[in-house]
């Protein structure tokens, strides 16, 4: 199996070519599409959505996650081999699901090798087709890495710092994620439950639930969420919205027990 995750959208016809690429190199390749609907160039949003279908995939499934702000530029085409694979462009999109798949090796895809398997050019604006998607395939038809890349360390891999600030009781957490429902997912994970979150910079204390319903229509409210991380939500509303906060932001949070 191999999952697909990127900020490609849907309008332009360029899923579509990926895809045939992957399936002209494997033709028996499964692909799930995670989601193509990444806010355009956010790495970080990408990391994230890539971390939940990892964690939840079966091993020796492959996940290409194509947010490449960087095309054609000197950042690397790599592959990450564990428990699953991960083929990305080494802007940090590892960073969250690497967490997970026991990581082993890494390798970097080697332009002209690949172009071997494909028998077509590579276009300097579009590795999703001609890169990283074959490369997926590859490996998801039992190709070994080392017939296209060369070994890399992997402490070389670019990671995003994605751990929270602590100064005493207060975390400066970032916004990992918001939703279609515009819940907000901070990065404090594996927290002791509290009953109570101040959020800071807003001068609100907020009740820690276990669901949106728990409190009235428009109210906030922090949860565990689905994704094991700190949620802040409003009930039949939204977070985001009411709190003007995107993927990227800092907030100052107290848990209070």
């Amino acid at each position: 199996m191999i999952t697909v995750t990127t900020d490609f959208g849907l309008r332009s016809p360029y899923v579509g070519e990926m895809k045939v690429a992957m399936v002209r190199v494997n033709p028996g390749a499964m692909i799930v599409d995670v989601t193509h609907g990444i806010t355009r160039h956010s790495i970080i949003e990408g990391s994230f959505v890539m971390e939940q279908v990892v964690k939840y995939s079966p091993p020796g499934t492959v996940h290409l996650g194509v947010i490449d702000p960087g095309v054609g530029t000197e950042r690397r085409a790599v592959i990450v081999e564990g428990e699953q694979w991960l083929v990305v462009p080494d802007n940090g999109l590892v960073t969250l699901p690497m967490k997970h798949i026991r990581p082993r090796m890494a390798w970097e895809i080697d332009l002209e090798s690949i172009k071997r398997f494909t028998g077509w050019r590579i276009s300097s604006t579009f590795h999703g087709r001609d890169v990283f998607g074959p490369a997926a395939a590859l490996i998801d038809k039992g190709v070994e890495p080392e017939e296209f890349a060369k070994e890399i360390p992997l402490d070389s891999l670019v990671r995003l710092n994605l751990e929270p600030e602590v100064d005493g009781d207060i975390y400066t957490l970032t916004v990992i994620y918001v939703d279609d429902f515009g819940n907000v997912i901070l990065n404090l994970e594996n927290y002791e439950r509290p009953r109570e979150v101040e959020l800071l910079d807003f001068g609100l204390r907020i009740p820690y639930l276990n669901t949106y319903g728990q409190v009235e229509k428009g109210e906030l409210l922090a949860l565990p969420g689905s994704h094991d991380y700190l949620e802040i939500a409003v009930n039949q509303g939204s977070a985001a919205e009411v709190l003007n906060l995107k993927v990227g932001d800092k907030v100052r949070v107290r848990v209070w027990g």
